[in-house]
């Protein structure tokens, strides 16, 4: 990997001239191996180039790669490597895809970059507020002074020595700024503490642990004449998760350069590993690799002074301290939001399933008529809903938008669970005209690939402002669950209002 740094502007920061902590803290992978002892990508490229006429006449190694053998931690990234058993529609990255970087391209590392590892809270300091448009309309002023003052109050609250979660709770909802993003989610899962006199020890501790856990978990064998040390065997990994892993992550956000890069990749096996490996009970499950990803895109971007860090800069270029953090950050903020859903990904996965019934019951209340000719053409909701309930509509919002989501869900008491549900049903009844109109081929087929590529942050808004209404009438109740032509009663709020009658 270039370990150069002419990418970053020398008038901003001179990583290189840093003292001699930083040049520890570079990432210095060999030509073979990684600083786990894991082979690198570009390595296992080159190898494959160099000893495929070799291994065309060892009919046991072939025979071995049709099995899809995950003997060895060197999983082929090529076109023979073998797809996951998963209705997964992502595409595969092939090894020829990955993007190079430029020497004339990158993000700009912040020079206080060491301040925001030490405490996030420092960032809060350097946010810019950039001039309004030139002649710009009354309108748009607004929104300018709109954005600013939301910001602010932000900063007024998150600078404050203990955090008030309720009062957090309830400026996050409507979507938190990208300058205050990355500690206002953190404080909201529980990972950084409301009282600042906590936050450095507990950033460090926690960083800490997750580091060790990772080098106890890729942890080389040492013991002599041990000829499987390379193998997931003789380093004590667990062969099937490592392979299923090694497959999902070059899948992960395909579209997207940033997960395009070796480091991410490598950085993204680390965390879906160490995370498996410590929730014996469920593994490592698809769909769990693109629940890490908003995580790990929005701290990242707290270290550059350019936000959108989708494209035009290799992660691998920063320093080690940064990524370091970055990855044990995502970790354990992923394990807080799986932990409110862990029946998900448990065996037989039965918190999806219970999922899936109550959207189905919840449809047949909402949208009766969509519910019957669902039903009509055969259409099982699992058939289609299992994924949303699984990657939490991932697979059907582009990252961006799903980053405004999860606002919204990590500002709700169950967002990620109860929440979510309502806003499936928002999601499945806003295409009711299409659907009504289609039988059952048609249907999975549109399910499958619905048309929300042009979506902006006005749409999920417009989607979570629907299923808070759905959740407001319905939470709480077993209304949903009558028989249709039985009375029910919707509350909204505290029950003050109140409307009685039959669907």
């Amino acid at each position: 990997m270039n370990r150069e740094v002419e990418l970053w502007n020398p008038d901003t920061v001179d990583i290189s001239g840093d003292d001699e902590e930083d040049d520890d803290e570079d990432i210095a992978y060999d030509d073979d191996e990684d600083e786990f002892g894991l082979p690198s990508i570009t390595s296992m490229r080159k190898k494959q180039s160099k000893s495929a006429n070799s291994t065309r006449g060892r009919s046991g190694d072939l025979s071995s790669i049709a099995r899809g053998s995950t003997s060895s931690l060197g999983v082929n990234q090529g076109s023979n490597r073998r797809r996951a058993n998963s209705s997964d529609i992502a595409e595969e990255r092939g090894s020829s895809m990955y993007p190079i970087a430029k020497n004339n391209e990158g993000k700009i590392l912040r020079p206080q970059y060491k301040d925001i590892l030490r405490d996030p809270a420092n960032v809060l300091n350097l946010i810019n507020h950039a001039p309004p448009p030139k002649n710009a309309t009354p309108k748009e002023m607004d929104m300018y002074s709109s954005r600013i003052s939301r910001i602010n109050k932000f900063k007024r609250l998150l600078q404050t020595s203990t955090v008030s979660l309720p009062e957090l709770r309830n400026l996050a909802w409507s979507g938190i700024p990208p300058e205050v993003r990355a500690m206002t989610w953190q404080i909201l899962l529980g990972y950084l503490p409301t009282n600042s006199e906590r936050r450095v020890s507990t950033l460090e501790r926690k960083r800490k642990e997750y580091l060790d856990g990772v080098r106890q978990a890729f942890e080389r064998s040492t013991a002599p004449g041990n000829s499987s040390a390379s193998t997931g065997r003789g380093r004590g990994l667990d062969e099937a998760i490592w392979h299923q892993i090694s497959i999902d992550v070059p899948r992960t956000s395909p579209h997207i350069q940033l997960y395009g890069y070796e480091a991410t990749q490598r950085s993204l096996e680390r965390i879906l590993y160490v995370w498996a490996i410590r929730h014996p009970a469920s593994g490592y499950v698809q769909g769990i690799n693109d629940l890490v990803t908003p995580f790990w895109q929005v701290f990242l971007g707290l270290y550059v002074t350019d936000l959108n860090v989708e494209e035009g800069m290799d992660p691998g270029q920063l320093p080690r301290s940064v990524l370091d953090a970055v990855e044990a950050d995502s970790f354990w903020c992923l394990t807080k939001l799986l932990d409110g859903i862990q029946d998900n990904y448990i065996y037989a996965q039965p918190g999806i399933h219970r999922q899936v019934r109550a959207l189905r019951d919840l449809t047949m209340r909402i949208d009766s008529t969509l519910a019957k000719h669902l039903e009509n053409e055969g259409v099982e909701f699992m058939q289609f809903s299992f994924r949303w309930m699984n990657c939490l509509l991932m697979r059907e919002m582009s990252v961006q938008n799903t980053i405004r989501m999860w606002d919204t869900y990590m500002a709700e008491e169950q967002g990620f669970s109860r929440f979510h549900l309502y806003v499936c049903a928002a999601f499945l009844v806003k295409w009711t005209e299409q659907l009504v109109k289609m039988d059952f081929q048609e249907i999975l087929m549109f399910l499958q690939a619905l048309p929300t590529r042009d979506w902006t942050e006005k749409d999920i808004e417009l989607l979570l402002s629907e299923a808070f209404i759905w959740q407001s009438l319905f939470q709480d109740s077993r209304a949903h669950l009558r028989p249709a032509d039985q009375p029910y009663v919707w509350g909204m709020g505290s029950g003050s209002i109140l409307f009685i009658g039959t669907t």
